[in-house]
């Protein structure tokens, strides 16, 4: 049994929940609670984050030491237990609200996070954002390095961050058009798809710049692929020349309008 197993158990044992209760907390599969408890398998990394920050632990802890139940009462988690009875296990929807936790990769992991994008314990040393959205499955956040996509003064900005969803190399969906985050032994690559050649095994690539040229990369040349869903940003965008003058002729048209012409 691994120390995650471990320590999920003993937290189930102080706070009195059965294995059902507990996968109905995460949203999980109750068989699932059983693999990870018997060491017959690792929860997400999603999981296990959510799992830390709903009982107060750190995502470390979990993954590389077996807690001691002093140690978790030591963690004030339980000490409201002394006091009174332990309270119903919360419904599916707490689960939900847990669920938008994002590890983010800085530009400056970049090259960090290609050696060990596999690593749960690495990714658990990665800054987490909390952000609304409805989307399922793993997330990840990304840094933009440098003006690839932008254009005309839109687009991706240096230092905004991207929001993803992972994308299953098995059986990747991918529609041209969109931007993806590509994962390959060198880079961490922000791109347009623009085409799918060779039965989908080639790749076409542009930056919405054009000073950048398009590339071309093998599906197999992928460690890991997310789509790109959502932009935060910083960067207020003054109005655009179009906008600018669009304004100016509502503006003439208004003083004419009063002048009865």
């Amino acid at each position: 049994m691994s120390n995650v197993g471990r320590n999920i158990r003993k937290l189930r044992t102080v706070k009195k929940l059965s294995q059902a209760a507990f996968a109905e907390l995460f949203g999980l599969a109750r068989p699932s609670v059983g693999a990870y408890e018997e060491g017959r398998s690792e929860p997400k990394m999603e999981t296990l984050i959510q799992i830390a920050q709903h009982f107060g632990l750190s995502v470390d802890l979990l993954l590389t030491k077996e807690l001691t139940i002093n140690e978790l009462y030591h963690f004030d988690i339980f000490k409201e237990q002394l006091q009174q009875p332990a309270p119903p296990p919360e419904p599916v929807a707490k689960a939900s609200t847990l669920q938008h936790v994002t590890p983010l990769v800085h530009k400056n992991r970049a090259l960090e996070y290609i050696v060990h994008h596999h690593d749960s314990s690495f990714i658990a040393t990665l800054p987490w954002l909390q952000l609304p959205h409805q989307l399922t499955g793993p997330t990840r956040a990304f840094e933009v390095s440098g003006a690839d996509m932008l254009l005309h003064r839109q687009g991706l900005r240096h230092q905004d961050i991207v929001l993803c969803s992972r994308v299953d190399k098995a059986q990747p969906r991918l529609k041209t058009g969109t931007i993806y985050v590509f994962v390959t032994q060198s880079k961490v690559l922000i791109r347009r798809l623009a085409e799918r050649l060779e039965d989908d095994r080639l790749l076409r690539l542009r930056a919405d710049n054009p000073d950048y040229g398009s590339q071309d990369l093998e599906l197999t040349q992928a460690l890991e692929i997310w789509e790109v869903r959502g932009v935060f940003t910083t960067h207020l965008r003054a109005p655009a020349l179009l906008d600018e003058r669009v304004a100016e002729l509502e503006r003439k048209v208004e003083e004419l309008l009063e002048r009865g012409l």
